[in-house]
Parts: C-alpha cells; structure tokens; sequence
C-alpha cells in the first residue's frame, strides 16, 4: 500500500514508535509524547509490532499501511457468476453491456467482475520490438513518400474556429494537393514538392528532381526505398530512371510503414510545422511558403537525432566549401 500523503508518522517514525515501547520499555504515553503522536496510535504500532513475524520484522513490512479492503464480502458475485461472465469475455470480446444482456446481471457488476480479473481491457497483440538504425554516408539510403493535403480558397476551421462555407465555397471542390517527399536516411536532408497527383509521370519527374538536388549538395544516391503504392512498384519510367543511375529500389513489407519511418517521421514534422503550423491566406500561399520552410528544415532547424545540429552539416564535400 502507498503511504498517505498527509500520514505525520510514516514507516520509519511506526518502528521508532513500536521500539522505544519494546525494547527500551517507554510507556504508551511516554513514547507518544517523544514522537508528537497519540497514545492510540503508540499503542497501536506496539501491538503490531509484538504480533509480527521475524520475516516480517526483518523486512519492515509490518510496519507498511495495510489494505483497506474488507475481511469478508457477503454481498460479492459467486465465483461461479464471475466465472460464467469471465468466459463470455474470452469467447466473444463483448463489452459489459452486451455480456450483461446475455448473462442477465447488471451492467455495474459485469464491469466489476471484469475489472477484477483484469479483463476490462482486451490483451494488446504482441509488437514487433523497435529496431533503430542508420545507414553509414550519405546516399546509403533515401526514403520516399507521398502525403495528400487538401486545398483551401480561406483559412479553415482548424486555426479560425468557424466551420461555416457558403454555397459558392462548396461547389468551388479546390480538390487536393500531394506532398511528394524525399529524405536521405543518413543527413536527415529533405527534398519535398507540391503537385496535383501521384500518378506515376509525376513520381517519374520529382524522382528525377530530388536525385538532382541531392547531387548538387555532393550527395550520390545508391538506394531508393519507398511503400508498395502501386506508382511505385509498377511505374516502368522510375525503374528506368533508377536503373539508368544505378540505383538499387527497396520496398517495405506491406502494411509495416515504420519501415519507412525517417520519411513518415518527416511528413509529420511537415504537417505540423508548415502545412498546419502557420494561418494561410489560401492553399497558393501555403505552397509558395513551402521553399522557405525546407531551406530553414535542412539549414537551421535543430534535429533531435543530429543532437541538435541541423541535418546539412551531416554533409560533406559540399560545393563551394572546403574539407
């Protein structure tokens, strides 16, 4: 049991109580008055420590608050109810509600039972453990991925607080936009775009872009990993692409995305800081923000796992500087 946090006698002052009485002979009253207490509370201490085991005595456990629970329960369920609701649980994963319509006991009671047996809650399934890592230089590695966010004409509910549109802004459908995003597993570097689409010409051309930016930054790509969307894993120009560059093309095992998790990671960092972190005019605005924000992401921003330096002085040999 827990101590209470407004007790003025805790374990230690109980075996200071209980001592003074047992071994050096104070009378209840003396003791009480030595330690500030009561001459109950003196006696009470003293008889628990007169009934205590040696282990008991050893350990100090005597002298730990017990449980307030009752001795007896007359009012309880059987343990053949308890056990009836205990099985309903395990074969159909109801809830109290449900189990109680079928049992026939009150919702409350089936709640308690299920709280008692630590069944409340349904067993989490086991999770693969967390393996971190990091490819060694530059270029090892470069996850890609593809992020929609819809367009808007005004500010949106979720930095104004006002959910109305007019008739005129509804039949507008300003449609989506997709954030086609790159980022180097080893620098942490980022490369993202704005298009309309993710059909497989525009993951063709943004690939084509982002392997350009990462040369002109001295960074030579040798693996390309990205999830298994279909503009990905049967899209013949980027096969082509990255086989004319000599570039190896992995993918994830399916529904596993923090596989990926540099480049998901990012996108986080990315809605929050850019695309929701700031009060836009309107989706154009928001997008020509964008070139500001990924130069102070890979220039100046701080990066947790670069112990707070910013992911461009992961790079070397950049042109223009010497080494």
């Amino acid at each position: 049991m827990g101590q209470h946090p407004k007790a003025t006698l805790g374990p230690a002052g109980r075996v200071e109580l209980a001592r003074v009485q047992v071994e050096l002979g104070l009378s209840e009253r003396a003791a009480a008055a030595a330690l500030s207490t009561s001459h109950q509370t003196a006696r009470r201490w003293k008889l628990r420590r007169l009934s205590a085991t040696a282990e008991d005595i050893a350990s100090g456990s005597w002298a730990q608050d017990r449980s307030s629970r009752p001795w007896r329960s007359p009012a309880r369920s059987s343990a053949l109810l308890e056990r009836r609701v205990c099985e309903e649980r395990r074969r159909t994963g109801w809830g109290p509600r449900l189990i109680a319509g079928q049992t026939g006991v009150a919702h409350s009671t089936v709640h308690a039972i299920l709280a008692r047996h630590e069944l409340s809650r349904p067993e989490r399934a086991e999770r693969e453990p967390v393996r971190r890592y990091e490819w060694p230089c530059p270029g090892d590695l470069v996850q890609v991925d593809t992020k929609r966010l819809a367009r808007f004409s005004r500010p949106g509910h979720a930095v104004t607080g006002d959910r109305h549109r007019t008739g005129a802004e509804k039949r507008m459908k300003v449609g989506w936009e997709v954030c086609h995003s790159a980022i180097d597993d080893h620098t942490r570097i980022a490369y993202t775009e704005l298009h309309r689409d993710e059909k497989a010409a525009t993951v063709v051309a943004f690939i084509e872009r982002a392997l350009a930016f990462y040369a002109d930054l001295g960074i030579s790509v040798r693996r390309l990993q990205s999830d298994n969307a279909w503009t990905y894993t049967h899209n013949r120009g980027l096969a082509a692409l990255l086989a004319r560059h000599r570039i190896t093309h992995r993918t994830i095992p399916p529904r596993m995305p923090k596989r990926n998790g540099k480049i998901e990671r990012y996108q986080q960092t990315l809605a929050r800081e850019w695309a929701y972190g700031q009060r836009y005019r309107s989706s154009d605005a928001r997008a020509a923000a964008l070139t500001h924000w990924l130069t102070h992401y890979n220039q100046g921003r701080p990066h947790s796992s670069l112990n707070g330096q910013p992911p461009i002085s992961r790079a070397t040999n950049l042109p223009g500087h010497d080494t």
